[in-house]
């Protein structure tokens, strides 16, 4: 498993592309193709054929993956995206902390 610097739960910062500067929740994160979904960013249009569950087609409206590298993660400290690095605790446990301010990112 491939780790990466962005969670399910956090807060993300856009920084590249038509959404750029718009923040929004992970949904999920799709390592293996560096992937992820933000909570109504990237939004696409969708059109499936009508079925046995959806008696009627239509339009519907959904999340499209956003590449790894083109979000950051929101530090809940200084309220601004940045870079995050690891810290590990003398316990062994390992934090990501906001490059910006040190402050933690994980919660607890």
């Amino acid at each position: 498993m491939q780790h990466t610097h962005v969670r399910r739960g956090d807060t993300v910062a856009v920084i590249a592309g038509r959404e750029r500067g718009k923040r929004g929740k992970v949904l999920r994160v799709l390592p293996i193709g560096g992937r992820v979904l933000v909570e109504k960013i990237n939004m696409m249009k969708k059109a499936p054929a009508a079925d046995a569950e959806a008696a009627q087609g239509g339009i519907i409206e959904r999340e499209s993956p956003l590449a790894l590298s083109n979000v950051l993660v929101v530090c809940g400290r200084c309220d601004k995206p940045s870079r995050s690095g690891i810290k590990t605790l003398a316990d062994g446990r390992k934090l990501r902390v906001c490059k910006r301010c040190g402050e933690s990112i994980d919660k607890g």
